[in-house]
């Protein structure tokens, strides 16, 4: 009997099934595709800017619309594989996603490009959620956590060689394309998650699958871009009324999606984000957490590959380079994570401490050194920023999930994901407007926006009090 046999006849995929680990493989080509596209943008910003024109804006929502995208898209992505098959999902997913990034690849204006971003990030929301139904059907028991354990080294090389992929890649200039290629180094990635999925993956769908709650998705991404669009484009339009009117409205349309969610709940139906998790303090501290956190992640990274090329004059490989010490750090702060995990939410104040530091350490480094300065003395301070990053982001989701019922985990974490999104979007519009606009000069204007960092992770050491004290225990 096939895989798909099986899958038909409504049974789970068996341990034996003899080419799961080839189809773990195009798993990780989707997730690898996914990461490179969440960093690379951030070193190919001033050369695509230098290429198609466009004002300062153009660079921040040239992040911003596929993370965006992706946080509205895995709301539901996640139930169109329950409903119409995991297998069938994550072709769709892989092949739009490859499909954007050949259009990324061939754009013609700032606004064209902006646009095939919000393609990727659609599709990637499709793509990506698929994996975990896939891999809990193909494997069990200490296979499992070696499969869901290769995750971490993909992940981490990502981090790690996104920007040094990039920049590279900017500098050679293969056949003319310039940061075209940024683009195009998807289409082999691409090319094997879908081949191989149609190949390799079993297909499995759940048995009940959740109903779609698209009124929810749109509501949701509606309010999203009320607030993300005027703290884009605000600065540039000098602030005009309407932009607070359009985040308020967005403010609003929020309150309106949890009033929908509740009553959806009550008529029997699937709400999109369980409405009781709001009232459980570990879960809307996490909420809030996973908000400002990403915020400052996303909106530092950006900022500060800017500041290296538009500021300091580095070519896209040195900056891709100077970037390292921090992706480094990330995978140390990952390893420390796994050793003092014992000591739940403290853990996760010790790493929002940590990058504090580390962003004070950078402050001081621009002080002393000014527009002098080298990659080499900025690796410490970026050291400690990383490993501040890793020690925070590796317990976080599971001690948020601590403090939910075990039937809301499924809901509780599709919320969170989602949240992370969003708040890389918030972080790239508030980080970069404030860098754009502070007069005096690239380093005056890296050295407030390091402040308004410190800021955040200020304010997320203070909401890490909500969480639960100690992370769930691993199934």
């Amino acid at each position: 009997m096939t895989a798909t046999d099986e899958s038909r006849a409504g049974t789970a995929v068996p341990e034996a099934y003899r080419w799961r680990w080839v189809a773990l493989v195009v798993l990780l080509a989707a997730e690898v595709m996914d990461m490179l596209d969440a960093v690379i943008t951030s070193i190919a910003a001033p050369s695509i800017r230098a290429d198609l024109g466009g004002s300062a804006t153009t660079v921040q929502w040239l992040g911003a619309a596929y993370t965006l995208a992706m946080a509205v898209g895995l709301l539901t992505g996640g139930r169109l594989g329950d409903v119409a098959g995991r297998k069938r999902m994550f072709l769709v997913g892989a092949f739009g996603f490859t499909a954007g990034s050949l259009l990324c690849a061939l754009a013609w204006s700032p606004e064209t490009l902006i646009a095939f971003r919000g393609v990727q990030g659609l599709f990637g929301a499709v793509m990506i959620p698929q994996g975990l139904g896939v891999i809990k059907e193909m494997f069990s028991g200490a296979e499992m956590s070696k499969a869901f354990g290769m995750f971490g080294p993909a992940m981490g090389l990502s981090t790690v060689g996104g920007p040094i992929l990039a920049g590279w890649l900017i500098d050679a200039d293969y056949f003319g394309t310039g940061w075209r290629m940024i683009f195009l180094i998807n289409l082999p990635f691409g090319l094997l998650a879908v081949l191989g999925g149609l190949r390799f993956l079993p297909e499995s769908r759940s048995a009940r699958p959740p109903g779609l709650d698209l009124v929810g998705v749109v509501l949701a991404g509606v309010a999203s871009l009320l607030l993300v669009f005027p703290l884009v484009q605000g600065r540039e339009l000098g602030w005009p009324v309407w932009t607070f009117s359009m985040m308020a409205g967005g403010v609003l349309v929020f309150g309106l999606f949890g009033r929908h969610e509740s009553r959806r709940q009550r008529a029997g139906a699937d709400p999109l984000v369980v409405p009781s998790l709001f009232r459980k303090r570990g879960f809307t501290g996490g909420l809030i957490v996973g908000v400002v956190f990403f915020a400052g992640m996303a909106g530092f990274s950006l900022v500060f590959s800017l500041f290296l090329q538009v500021g300091l004059g580095y070519s896209p490989l040195r900056a891709g380079l100077s970037t390292v010490p921090w992706s480094a750090g990330v995978i140390v702060g990952f390893g420390v994570a796994q050793v003092v995990q014992r000591f739940g939410r403290r853990a996760i104040h010790g790493g929002a401490l940590l990058m504090a530091l580390g962003a004070g350490g950078i402050v001081l480094t621009l002080h002393l050194a000014g527009t002098g300065v080298g990659p080499w003395q900025f690796a410490p301070a970026l050291i400690v920023t990383g490993a501040g990053t890793g020690l925070l982001m590796a317990p976080f989701f599971e001690t948020v999930l601590a403090g939910v019922e075990r039937h809301e985990t499924g809901s509780a974490s599709g919320a969170l994901t989602s949240v992370q999104q969003l708040g890389s979007s918030l972080g790239v519009a508030v980080l970069g407007t404030i860098f754009f606009g502070v007069q005096g000069g690239f380093v005056e204007a890296m050295k407030v926006t390091l402040w308004v960092e410190i800021g955040l992770l200020t304010l997320t050491f203070l909401a890490v009090f909500l969480l639960p004290r100690h992370a769930r225990a691993r199934e």
